[in-house]
């Protein structure tokens, strides 16, 4: 698939194929025309992607051939157990979670997961989790406590289910309960926001000591479309929202709302999958190295002020 964007290196694509396809029918010499291209289309590729829009950040992050969560988790762990349910309901197939390990060091990995196809779609509800969801993340990070291990959470929907059934069966209670029980967990705590990052859907499993993004995703209080629909009653303001929402990466992080930003390969996770799992996990062990260096009180401490701190306003 191929974002608006993208099409003119596409294009340029298209042509260095033609190229090469020639020189091998007619094994004329055309190399030195074949590298000038490569060399024009690498410029064009850091051109594009350096320069992109907000909106077309959240396009980029929506793409359908991007790692989701069980990709990263089995991309990046050695061996990976998945545990279900909330022991009240059933089991959400939105949230996903259980234990895996890197390195031999024992992590709990959950995660919101969205489907490649119609029927996985409608299996993990768009990635949009139930309050059963949210009680079965909850069960997972207080079983990660008990055994003294660290939790890795993979942020990645674009907001709760927002269906009368789940409202019946407490949504809101259940998010607001992961934001109380969060702050307060006693192991190390990472979140990392792999793609859609959007609502109460996200913060709810996204309450961390270390809170990191990919460069090509976004995380906001609402998505470009709802906000577009609210201000203009309409959906084709969506590029404007964007803007005004400031929820790229970049924005993030000059706000403090998140501490740091996962480089992703050129042309985004999914150009090269394999680069993108090894770089997470680098960055899993690297800053769980950091956090776990810390006395558990002071952690705790860390990361309550650090979430206290944000959209406080001092006057001198």
């Amino acid at each position: 698939m191929l974002l608006d964007f993208e099409q003119p290196i596409a294009a340029l694509e298209g042509k260095l194929q033609e190229m090469k396809k020639l020189a091998s029918e007619s094994q004329v010499d055309v190399s030195e025309a074949v590298k000038a291209l490569e060399e024009k289309i690498k410029n064009l590729k850091k051109e594009t992607y350096a320069n992109l829009t907000r909106w077309q950040r959240v396009q980029l992050s929506r793409h359908p051939d991007r790692p989701y969560t069980l990709d990263y988790i089995n991309g990046i762990t050695d061996k990976f157990v998945e545990l279900h349910g909330d022991r009240t309901v059933g089991d959400d197939k939105a949230m996903v979670g259980g234990f895996g390990e890197i390195d031999g060091r024992s992590i709990m990995f959950i995660g919101q997961q969205k489907g490649r196809n119609t029927k996985q779609r409608q299996l993990r509800n768009f990635g949009m989790a139930n309050p059963e969801g949210y009680r079965k993340a909850l069960r997972l990070m207080k079983m990660a406590e008990k055994f003294g291990r660290p939790i890795v959470t993979l942020i990645d929907t674009p907001g709760a289910f927002p269906g009368l059934e789940a409202e019946e069966r407490g949504q809101g209670e259940a998010i607001a309960r992961n934001l109380k029980e969060m702050f307060m967990l006693k192991v190390p705590v990472i979140c990392i926001i792999i793609g859609e990052g959007a609502s109460g859907g996200a913060l709810g499993i996204a309450i961390g000591d270390k809170v990191m993004m990919l460069e090509n995703t976004w995380y906001s209080v609402i998505s470009p479309e709802s906000c577009s629909s609210i201000l203009w009653r309409s959906w084709n303001y969506k590029e404007q929202a964007a803007e005004a929402l400031k929820l790229t990466a970049k924005d993030m992080l000059q706000h403090k709302l998140i501490d740091g930003i996962i480089k992703e390969p050129l042309g985004g996770a999914h150009t090269e999958p394999d680069k993108m799992m090894k770089t997470m996990k680098r960055e899993i062990i690297k800053l769980l190295d950091e956090l776990e260096s810390l006395d558990t009180e002071e952690r705790i401490m860390q990361r309550i002020e650090k979430f206290s701190d944000m959209g406080v306003v001092l006057e001198s």
